[in-house]
Parts: structure tokens; sequence; C-alpha cells
């Protein structure tokens, strides 16, 4: 069942490790560091891509050097940027300026590509829903469409509500069985709120009947999701913000099964096929 780890200072440490329980295709770390400061990421076994929430690194993968990756000073201000580490690589991580808060997202793969920076005008934007739908939603596809080829069956997005308040992950969908219609992909995401005192509730179920588990969510949430449906609203007044990893079992394409009994609510929320249609074009 999918799980909740509460936020936590994890010092540099792995939120969710190399073959974790739930999700053994999946790794999260969340690195904080200061200006000169370095962290090594060499995660054997996984492709991962390095997201600067806030704040400004270099990162340094073998001879090639990317300077000056991070532009936002606040989360909620821009477009993010990144670098993709292949598997069998190691990135040195060195925090400039005022140091750096960002996000390492990896995925199991046997597959050993080339890695390459994700620039913020790579960085591709889908908006959808209303806000009188509740809906009304910003994705900014990190690794999507535009770097297929270049990974193997890692996507990562970003996540904001636009205004404040409302739902996402709506009508109710589950990716867990590689069937007709659907495609099995593991989960992590990773959740912050602007106020930082914001919070909402993620659902997960895993038949049409069952009732919860509902999580409270708060700044620095992370959600594992193995399997099920998994519908997040944010509370009245507060904008919220998540860090989405989804590793493929056996494909880079994601197919989305939504729940038959609310499937009728893609017809009513502005824009959802254009998204959806993205992640099936990953």
């Amino acid at each position: 069942m999918p799980s909740h780890i509460k936020p936590f200072d994890n010092k540099n440490v792995p939120i969710v490790g190399i073959d974790d329980d739930l999700v053994p295709r999946t790794y999260f770390n969340v690195v904080r560091l200061q200006d000169g400061e370095e962290f090594v990421s060499d995660v054997p076994g996984y492709e991962t891509v390095c997201v600067p929430m806030e704040g400004t690194c270099d990162i340094a993968i073998g001879e090639n050097v990317y300077v000056g990756v991070g532009k936002r000073e606040q989360l909620f201000d821009d477009k993010p940027d990144g670098v993709y580490v292949p598997s069998g690589s190691s990135a040195v991580i060195t925090g400039r300026d005022k140091g750096v808060n960002l996000c390492i997202a990896g995925g199991r793969t046997e597959v050993r590509l080339e890695p390459f920076r994700v620039t913020q005008g790579e960085v591709e934007k889908v908006q959808y829903g209303s806000d009188d739908t509740k809906t009304h939603r910003k994705i900014y596809h990190i690794l999507g469409p535009a770097q297929a080829g270049k990974t193997d069956r890692l996507l990562v997005s970003e996540l904001f509500t636009v205004g404040a308040g409302g739902w996402s992950g709506f009508p109710p969908h589950k990716h867990d069985e590689d069937q007709d219609g659907e495609t099995a992909f593991e989960e992590v995401y990773y959740f912050r709120f602007d106020p930082p005192q914001g919070f909402g509730a993620q659902f997960t179920y895993v038949h049409e009947d069952d009732f919860g588990p509902v999580h409270h969510i708060k700044d620095g949430s992370t959600i594992v999701l193995d399997k099920g449906y998994h519908p997040v609203v944010a509370a009245p007044g507060y904008r919220m913000y998540y860090f989405t990893i989804l590793v493929g079992k056996s494909t880079r394409t994601l197919v989305q099964n939504f729940e038959e009994k609310h499937a009728y609510q893609l017809e009513t929320i502005p824009g959802i096929g254009d998204m959806i249609k993205k992640f099936k074009d990953s």
C-alpha cells in the first residue's frame, strides 16, 4: 500500500533509497548545500536527474561540467532546470552563491546513456484545468516528451497549483499494471506549500470501494505510491507544489487508467486531454 514519509531533516541521506521495499525501481533524495559545499551523488544501477528547487550549483559528471544550474531564488517563482546523470556515472554537486536545495530523482535501468543538461527553455509547460472546476494546474516536464530516447524509463515533472487550493490527480486514476489501457509505473511525490504552513490531503486506495487511507500532507511530505488511485487536494488559500517521479516497469509510455465512475469528468476539465497525451508521448 502507498505510504507517507512525514517531513524530516534527511541530512542529504536518501528519502527513498535503492531497492526500496515498496518502490524498488525508484530513488529520491533532497540535498541541501551551502556555497562551496560538495555532495557526490552515486546511485549504482539507477539513472538520475538533479533538479534545484531553490538556489544554484555546479554539477560535474566526469569531464562534463555544468555551471550555474538552478535559476530560482524561490521555488514558486520560475521554471526548473536540471542535469541528467546516466547509470554508471556519479555527479559531484557544488553549492554556489547562497547555496542550493535540490531534488535528485532516479529510476532503475540497465541502459547506459549520456549526460545532458535540461535548460529552462527546454522544460515543457502544460497548463490545464480551471478555477471553476477547482483543477487549475501547471506542469513542467523536466524529463518528458522532449527527452525521449535520452533517458530510459524515468519521467520527472514539477506540478504547481494555479491559484490557491484545489484538486490534482483527478479524475482518480492508477497505473500499476501492464494491461490494455494501462501501463505499470511506480511513483513518488515530494510536496511543498506556499506559505509553508499550508497543507493538503493525499487520497490512496486500491479498489474503487475502499476507504483510504487519507494522508495529511504538509511542507516536506513524501508520498510513495506502488499501486492504486491517488487524487490529492490542497487547502484553500495555499499554493501546492509537488515534485513527481515516475518509473516504468517495462516502458516509458505512461497510460493512466481512470476510475470508471469518475472518468466522465475528463470531459469537464479544460485541457486535461492534452496533459494526458503529453505523458503518453513521453
